[in-house]
């Protein structure tokens, strides 16, 4: 079945198309992208996306499936078995896609729960958003992340862990370079593993050629991460000069997720641990300023959010744009980060882009999000997700058949 896109404006990851573009979807693939005129005539289905934008459906490069948002979701997580704790998984997952995020990096689950769903939905069992996983997250004894983690220390420890999460069809490696806000005992400035033991798991890691995220809050961490060649820097509290200067000269990305500190100072007191909230308050200004020097050099960003974490829940990812903009990054830069950028990040090459041949997952919004990006951060202003051509979320205009309708009813 073929679908037409048109009527309103079109963002295609990258930029904006000339007024009038129209895109034409077949079998869950995007087969044309043409004047509306080109498509005179056209008797299938049609849906109308006047007075809207048609972007890349999302791509949230850091969640948490098997985390629920609660105010302390680790131990909500681990009163739960691997049954009921993939079921929730499946659930955080369809609730993301309906948020109009098409595809998560998933940056550490439990048992590999998020792997067996991953799966599930690559199948076509499910209708979800793609998943990459990075299986069990890597961390030295006591470091943060070591209550579900694969607890390593030393070189030879460090390559065994990250073979083990290949051999459990892990898409990305994940190593925490630093302490975390999240863990009780550890403090995010530390840094963790050494440079050694750092840089040889990375190198593990692009030997089977898989992409890298570290857990970076502290200085010291983030450039042992980064001089070890890590693909993308998660969080990236405490950038300095050095950092940024090692992070530019190596396109290392940063996925900020300034949604994660955020979420747990809006919401202190509502069952969020007291140790998680103070030391939230006490790095969310270096947090902020960090990310605001990294874009202002001219950075690599994707978007994340680190979704599951307290009160940063799934289905409203998409509100890292907004958290974006709101700290000085373009309109367009962030919806590029959320798209483009983030699907380069991922190697997701059949999404975050419209283009012929690419995935037809889309994401349809009221307005323009170009000049108010509350349209593309903001669920309420979502008109429609697609998935593979087909609606996945909200009531999309089906122009086609609204002018069938009322033929009929005039006859």
């Amino acid at each position: 079945m073929q679908t037409l896109f048109a009527g309103g404006a079109v963002f295609d990851g990258e930029k904006t198309q000339p007024p009038g573009t129209a895109v034409l979807a077949e079998a869950g693939k995007i087969r044309r992208i043409a004047p509306a005129g080109e498509f005179a005539g056209f008797a299938g289905e049609r849906v109308d996306t006047t007075g809207g934008t048609l972007l890349p459906g999302l791509i949230d490069c850091h969640v948490h499936l098997t985390l629920g948002g609660e105010g302390d979701p680790g131990t909500a997580q681990m009163k739960l078995g691997d049954g009921p704790l993939a079921l929730k998984t499946l659930e955080r997952a369809q609730t993301t896609l309906k948020g109009g995020i098409v595809a998560v990096r998933d940056c550490g689950g439990r048992n590999y729960v998020e792997i067996s769903v991953r799966d599930s939905i690559a199948r076509g069992e499910f209708v979800g958003p793609a998943i990459r996983a990075s299986g069990r997250i890597i961390c030295m004894t006591g470091g943060h992340g070591n209550r579900t983690g694969r607890i390593a220390d030393g070189v030879d420890e460090v390559i065994k862990a990250v073979r083990e999460q290949i051999h459990a069809t892990a898409d990305v490696i994940k190593i925490m370079a630093t302490g975390g806000v999240m863990t009780p005992g550890v403090n995010p400035e530390d840094a963790h593993y050494t440079r050694e033991e750092m840089a040889a798991g990375l190198a593990e890691a692009r030997r089977f050629n898989k992409r890298s995220a570290s857990h970076a809050q502290g200085s010291e961490g983030i450039l042992n991460a980064v001089l070890g060649g890590v693909s993308s820097i998660e969080h990236g509290i405490f950038l300095n000069d050095e950092c940024l200067k090692a992070m530019l000269e190596r396109g290392t990305f940063l996925v900020p997720t300034l949604a994660a500190v955020l979420n747990i100072i809006r919401n202190k007191g509502n069952g969020i641990p007291a140790w998680a909230v103070e030391k939230s308050e006490r790095v969310f200004e270096f947090h902020k300023a960090s990310f605001q020097r990294f874009y202002k050099a001219g950075g690599r960003v994707a978007m994340g959010t680190d979704a599951g974490t307290p009160f940063n829940l799934h289905g409203e990812n998409a509100l890292e744009l907004e958290y974006m903009v709101e700290n000085g990054m373009s309109a367009e830069d962030a919806l590029k980060a959320g798209t483009a950028a983030a699907a380069d990040l991922c190697d997701l090459l059949q999404l975050g882009t419209l283009k012929e041949g690419a995935n037809a997952d889309l994401l349809l919004v009221n307005g323009n999000p170009l000049a108010d990006i509350r349209m593309a951060s903001r669920r309420e202003n979502h008109r429609a997700v697609f998935k593979a051509g087909k609606a996945a979320a909200g009531t999309p205009t089906l122009a086609g058949s609204l002018s069938r309708i009322q033929a009929q009813a005039a006859f």
